[in-house]
């Protein structure tokens, strides 16, 4: 990626105008527990004493995200008392009333801000020299329309309810300032994010050895070797110094109160099982579906005692802990090591044949993805760490395009049975199918000279999700099955989609891969 000027401009606020719109209609639609968890966080920070957020349990929902977003929650607060103070009483679980309702989507929308101008630098990081007659087949439009609109974010934060936009806005605002050799701004933004929401830890390994190896070493032009008296010990304990006093600004108070076992316990829950409730598509779900197909086998011809067979079911809609039938149980350390085997490569490409800030997103996005695959207690909406940083790639090459058309289709597909009222069945449907139809639209439009962006197996795999939706949402209520066997379309769903996350981590690794080695030989 190259740097552009002009970026800005009206067509940029007429999309972020018209998808604030758009959030604001989404207003009245159905909101999961999501919301009573975070309105129970305003209660907790507001009514209680710092030593006892962590601690305090009158709902199950428990704090258990990094005190930078309790603190959060605590300036929120401070703000939704005057729309209804019922809703800051720790006791009224599950309140909603309508001024409260207003007040925590209205609160999404207004910190959405962020997200915008991180959307908007972003933009300004791309190449914008690509030929094309219209505006609307410029790579900075496609961009912001991939970012603003993404369907997956509008329908997890509006609908579903959560605060995922102005903390995916820090992570990609960090993106842009390592793009626009910022170093330094973009190791504070992504230190803040950590400890705004633990899960970006995913993505930590990129910025740890890019920075280290682009910023803190200086490589010889001629052969982009590295040694040791071009590394910069400045650099890095400006680095460290970053890192710890956010760290102390975030954990310090409770270090000094003796709770940090306490946070630790609520941000890491490793008792809470292998996998969320519906199964994130991933590694884990194909594994669960292989050993729960042999069980069933198994039993039929006699192989396995049914009395024998674990009572806590995988698909049993509940979040614990239990034991595969015929598979080996995976533990909390096995998650840890199939992950940090599976970036490993990519952080290796990052670190002995590194291609700038674009090798750097390439690595941050394998990282989202391995840890995604093969995560402890992944849920579904943690694909949108890997494909809101993919789609600024999908606009640099038809080979990035392709693979984010697969990912996105396939990842976005997946948090269908996060919405599953019969109001917003409509509105999820009709929001992907723009989105979708606007994704490949704009992407073979923009690479109209390169051909197809996808093979006949790719196409006929995203075109089955029709029919998949189709028996899960039509079908499959109007028949026996519903009522014995409840989880099928969770299954279903979660499964095929499997197959497609894995195909484009696969794709995209190989990709990566075989462009080191390239790069390799053009240097030998």
């Amino acid at each position: 990626m190259a740097a552009a000027g002009g970026s800005g401009g009206c067509w940029f606020l007429a999309l972020a105008l018209g998808v604030s719109l758009l959030k604001c209609l989404l207003i009245p639609t159905y909101h999961s527990t999501d919301f009573e968890v975070h309105r129970n966080w305003l209660a907790i920070t507001h009514n209680l004493p710092v030593s006892e957020w962590y601690y305090e349990a009158t709902s199950e929902w428990t704090l258990d995200y990094p005190p930078f977003f309790a603190w959060f929650e605590y300036a929120l607060s401070h703000v939704a008392k005057y729309f209804d103070q019922e809703m800051l009483v720790i006791q009224n679980l599950n309140y909603s009333s309508h001024a409260t309702v207003f007040f925590q989507r209205l609160s999404v929308i207004f910190t959405d801000i962020l997200f915008v101008y991180a959307a908007r630098e972003c933009c300004r990081c791309v190449n914008g020299k690509r030929p094309g007659k219209e505006l609307l087949e410029k790579p900075m439009f496609v961009l912001a329309v991939l970012l603003l609109w993404n369907f997956g974010l509008l329908i997890v934060d509006h609908i579903h309810f959560q605060y995922n936009g102005f903390l995916f806005g820090l992570m990609l605002l960090s993106v842009a300032r390592l793009f626009q050799k910022r170093h330094l701004e973009g190791a504070l933004l992504f230190a803040v994010l950590l400890h705004f929401k633990h899960i970006y830890i995913y993505v930590a390994p990129a910025y740890c050895v890019y920075l280290l190896r682009s910023y803190c070493f200086t490589a010889n032009k001629a052969d982009g070797s590295l040694k040791w008296s071009s590394f910069s010990f400045l650099r890095i304990t400006l680095l460290g110094l970053i890192v710890c006093l956010v760290s102390a600004l975030s954990l310090g108070p409770f270090a000094v109160l003796g709770q940090l076992p306490q946070v630790i316990s609520r941000l890491f829950p490793f008792k809470r099982g292998l996998c969320h409730a519906y199964w994130a598509p991933n590694f884990w779900a194909l594994y669960n579906a292989v050993d729960k197909t042999l069980a069933v086998v198994g039993i039929k011809y006699k192989f396995l005692d049914p009395e024998k067979i674990p009572k806590a079911s995988m698909t049993g809609g509940l979040v614990q802990e239990f034991q595969h039938t015929v598979l080996p149980s995976v533990t909390p350390l096995a998650t840890l090591i199939c992950t940090f085997i599976s970036i490993l490569p990519s952080v290796f490409c990052l670190w002995f044949k590194p291609q700038g800030p674009r090798g750097f997103l390439q690595c941050l996005i394998l990282c989202a993805l391995s840890s995604f695959m093969f995560g402890w207690h992944v849920h579904e909406k943690a694909i949108l760490l890997a494909i809101l940083p993919l789609s600024l790639l999908s606009v640099e090459s038809p080979k990035h395009a392709g693979i984010y058309l697969i990912l996105t289709t396939t990842g976005h597909f997946s948090l269908f049975p996060l919405l599953f009222t019969p109001p917003e069945i409509t509105t999820k449907i009709l929001l992907m199918l723009l989105f979708t139809v606007y994704s490949f639209s704009s992407l073979r439009a923009l690479f109209r000279k390169e051909g197809p962006l996808l093979n006949w197996l790719e196409t006929i795999y995203l075109i089955e999700l029709v029919p998949l939706e189709i028996f899960c949402e039509i079908v499959f209520p109007l028949t026996p099955w519903k009522l014995k066997f409840p989880f099928i379309p969770l299954l279903l769903t979660s499964v095929y989609c499997a197959l497609g996350i894995t195909y484009a981590w696969l794709k995209l690794y190989v990709s990566v891969l075989t462009e080191s080695v390239t790069v390799r030989q053009k240097a030998e």
